[in-house]
């Protein structure tokens, strides 16, 4: 039998499309979820709906390319991180994981195929690697005993809840079957591995959960939370001990969810995720440079998002307001600053440069680039956007946005990006231009500059304005951010987006507004915006995605 059919034979036995968990005693049951009260939705009663409201619609999400990287390295221990290569390329608008985006396709079928096939084959080259995913070691090509427990215990990790008997059984029998065929135990554990790598309940997080008494809304059972818990947090798969925690009943509270973030906010991937997060957010998770230029700028961002959310556990808007940063010899040189004699990250002071936090950063200034140069246009868009919550309208239709300002009386920037003098232009470049040009004596690397680039006659004032108010450079518009009040609600916008895989809504306003009014009473600490996030009552539901 070719490789192709067996793929195909192994979707069609375990691709069933019906959701279903194990009960307590290891028997085969519809999974209801858990009631409000934390009682399992099997008792009969019907989950009341959080009486506050809030609850976000949700549609079935598709792991995103980082995602699925990071599970199937949690999952088989493969870190060539393979689905950046061959799964298409997730819309970042500005976040990766907007289950509106996530379209099915044959390319993304043929992928996901692809990548289980050559995935099991590089975990079944590493024979400790296999060993350690098998967990017991065979007697013979038809140890059914070890294969069914391998079976239980990697299906429980990769479909994220308990398999039934009869689940299990069929995965066994078609590990087996191979088993049989290649008089090869391992044949058999490397179909059931490309089986569950390409079973949709992998591939989708699917959150069914139990109605309640409001039409549409549904109670989660504590493995979906597990899930969505560990998504956020970590950006992977739920380990064993978090799922032992949702077996056990440890998941059923608000105030169970919240005491088990705070654990998972102490291991390293909740730094990783929380750095992706602002990566993504402000768009700098990609950077048009060299790798050694990129890599020092991303580790100066993330050392300062360390230090600031996960070490101090201080304000978060301090990101924005820091006297000084972290870099080596490199970066301190590319920047001009002093230098720490290493190459180690050290922290370094700002002085009078004129920097502050990370506005300063090349990471964000390399950022909404146009032109092969800084493109104020584009900085204030970003800005307005990202930073404020604000929409932009789309320009005219009759606007070529890929042709350059063109030179006018003069070949200064600042004389020609004029669009705030022309009709129809002005509304929108009055809001953006002034934003960016308080940013143009830094380039798109990050560098200090006095003129445009490669024309000495023009000299850059570095002069910008929000609505009204002025600023210079980074230092200047940390202050205004700070003085205004402009992050404070905007970051708790932006976090739930991150969170739940959509554009805030009339149904999640409840939910927000509580949590904007907590982040400013927590003195704007990130991690209680996290843990309010995830302790709300309405984190435990969902409401169906519109049709």
């Amino acid at each position: 039998m070719t490789d192709a059919p067996r793929t195909l034979l192994a979707l069609m036995l375990v691709g069933t499309g019906c959701y279903k968990g194990s009960a307590s005693d290891g028997s085969e049951a519809d999974t209801e979820g858990t009631g409000a009260d934390g009682t399992a939705g099997t008792s009969g009663g019907t989950p009341e709906a959080p009486e506050l409201g809030g609850v976000g619609m949700m549609g079935m999400r598709r792991l995103s390319t980082d995602e699925y990287d990071n599970t199937l390295f949690d999952l088989i221990g493969d870190d060539t991180r393979p689905g950046s290569a061959l799964i298409p390329e997730d819309v970042a608008d500005p976040y990766d994981n907007a289950f509106a985006n996530q379209i099915a396709s044959r390319t993304l079928i043929e992928a996901l195929e692809q990548l289980a096939t050559e995935s099991t084959a590089r975990l079944m080259a590493d024979a400790p690697r296999r060993d350690q995913v098998v967990g017991c070691q065979p007697t013979g090509p038809d140890d059914e005993a070890c294969l069914t427990s391998f079976t239980a215990a990697f299906g429980r990790r990769a479909l994220r809840r308990p398999l039934g008997d009869e689940e299990v059984g069929r995965f066994v029998a078609l590990g087996a079957q191979y088993a049989a065929e290649e008089n090869d135990f391992y044949a058999g554990v490397a179909v059931i591995v490309r089986a569950f790598l390409q079973d949709p309940e992998f591939v989708y997080r699917v959150e069914i959960g139990t109605p309640t008494d409001e039409p549409g809304v549904s109670r989660l059972d504590d493995f979906e939370v597990a899930t969505r818990l560990s998504y956020l947090l970590w950006g992977t798969t739920p380990d064993d001990a978090l799922l032992d925690r949702a077996e056990s009943g440890g998941l059923a509270t608000p105030e169970d969810v919240r005491g088990a973030a705070q654990e998972m906010l102490d291991d390293p991937r909740a730094l990783a995720r929380i750095d992706r997060f602002h990566s993504m957010w402000l768009g700098y998770y990609r950077l048009p440079h060299a790798p050694e230029l990129t890599d020092a700028m991303r580790t100066e961002t993330r050392m300062l998002i360390d230090k600031t959310i996960m070490q101090d556990r201080g304000d978060w808007r301090t990101l924005f307001d820091a006297t000084g940063t972290f870099v080596n010899d490199f970066l301190a040189g590319h920047y001009g600053l002093p230098s720490p004699g290493s190459d180690a990250f050290t922290w370094v002071e700002y002085g009078d440069s004129g920097r502050r936090g990370l506005l300063s950063h090349g990471s964000f200034l390399s950022v909404a680039g146009k032109f092969g140069d800084t493109s104020p246009t584009q900085r204030g868009k970003l800005i307005r956007k990202r930073l404020f919550c604000q929409e932009i309208p789309p320009p005219p239709p009759t606007v070529n946005v890929d042709e350059p300002p063109p030179t006018v009386s003069s070949p200064c920037k600042i004389d020609r990006y004029n669009m705030t003098q022309i009709d129809g232009c002005a509304q929108c470049h009055e809001l953006l231009d002034p934003v960016g040009f308080g940013l143009e004596n830094y380039d798109q690397q990050g560098r200090f500059r006095t003129t445009d680039n490669d024309l000495p006659e023009c000299t850059i004032a570095g002069e910008g304005a929000i609505d009204g108010n002025t600023f210079s450079g980074p230092a200047g518009l940390s202050d205004l951010l700070r003085d205004e009040g402009l992050l404070d609600s905007c970051i708790v916008y932006q976090v739930y987006e991150f969170a739940m895989g959509h554009d805030v809504a009339n149904d999640d306003e409840r939910y927000v507004e509580d949590l904007v009014t907590s982040f400013a009473e927590s003195n704007y600490r990130f991690d209680e915006l996290v843990l309010n996030l995830v302790g709300d009552e309405a984190f435990l539901y969902r409401r169906e995605e519109e049709v």
